[in-house]
């Protein structure tokens, strides 16, 4: 028994040094956390940063993946509102710098002539899983920051988007609501006890009528708030990778992309379709990190075309043609 404390203190030592590496190296024990919203299903709590694999991730007091942001724009500023689901936001594996609105930011900036915008900003409201319709809820509660351009980028999954609902907050384990105690304890339940069963997932995946109709006509009212505030607006939609290539999406996918299609020629919205883009690239497997979700490659792809679309929304003039100017001046 003399050897009973010394047992305990070192398994107590392995258990701290396990602690402190999860915490240090890969960022358990500080997920993101989630709140349930009544209208907009959930959101990420506003106002927390985070390291997860080394990735930076920071979400402001708008909920948006960003640093802190006025809510009111300089009239000096470029700013584009970006809403959207995990593509958008990044997620857990995207750091900072490699998100989709920031390196719009980077390319907006290089694009655009000085003496029109001192600064760009490019807010990113998004959150995983979320759909036209919890994104329209957003746009209904927060505003449009005075943004000259809301840009709405979905991707294929999201025409079959179900109603908001908050139901996987503080019950799935990727929609946390509150911190673990222990980084042992998130990997534990995390990668080691099973998924628990939510039954009302079930019943919300189930939700009968149009659903696609639905998700159109939240793009529609989230095309009109545009419109109303005098607002440019842009849709974007990034295929599946299964999508790519051959033999292509599958014939209930191509019923709903040609609804689309049309639903946006008779609203007049500018509208960026991915999927051909995506099919004449090399290697399409490079532009995707999984299923849906994209590469380096495949968010500097997007965002080089959202911006040149963004670009010629508002008729920007180039900092290539202003350089050309000041050369011949």
């Amino acid at each position: 028994m003399k050897e009973l404390p010394i047992v305990l203190a070192v398994v107590f030592v392995v258990l701290l040094l396990l602690e402190v590496g999860l915490r240090s190296r890969f960022g358990f024990g500080n997920p993101l956390i989630y709140v349930a919203d009544a209208e907009i299903g959930y959101l990420l709590a506003p106002n927390q940063r985070t390291r997860r694999f080394g990735n930076r991730i920071e979400i402001n007091e708008y909920s948006m993946r960003g640093e802190q942001i006025s809510p009111t724009r300089k009239e000096s500023t470029l700013r584009v509102l970006l809403l959207g689901d995990s593509i958008a936001n990044g997620g857990w594996w995207t750091d900072r710098a490699e998100i989709l609105s920031a390196m719009m930011v980077s390319q907006l900036k290089a694009t655009i002539a000085k003496d029109e915008f001192t600064e760009v900003e490019v807010l990113n409201a998004s959150a995983n899983s979320w759909g036209p319709r919890n994104e329209l809820a957003y746009l209904k509660r927060f505003g449009t920051f005075g943004a000259q351009v809301v840009v709405l980028l979905i991707n294929t999954d999201d025409l079959f988007a179900t109603a908001p609902s908050s139901v996987q907050v503080g019950r799935d384990r990727n929609y946390p609501a509150k911190k673990p105690m222990l980084a042992l304890q998130e990997v534990f339940t995390r990668y080691v006890l099973p998924a628990p069963n939510i039954p009302e997932l079930a019943t919300l995946n189930q939700e009968p009528g149009d659903r696609v109709g639905f998700n159109l006509a939240a793009i529609g009212e989230i095309q009109a708030i545009a419109k109303s505030n005098n607002i440019k607006f842009l849709l974007a939609m990034t295929p599946l990778l299964r999508e790519v290539g051959l033999p292509g999406p599958r014939d209930y996918e191509i019923k709903e992309r040609q609804r689309l299609t049309e639903f946006t020629t008779s609203k007049q919205i500018v509208y960026l379709d991915f999927l051909p883009v995506f099919n004449s690239a090399e290697s399409k497997e490079s532009l995707y990190r999984d299923h849906i979700h994209l590469s380096y490659q495949g968010n500097w792809q997007v965002s080089q075309a959202i911006t040149q679309s963004i670009g010629q929304l508002l008729e920007l003039k180039s900092s290539a043609i202003t350089d050309r100017e000041e050369k011949l001046g």
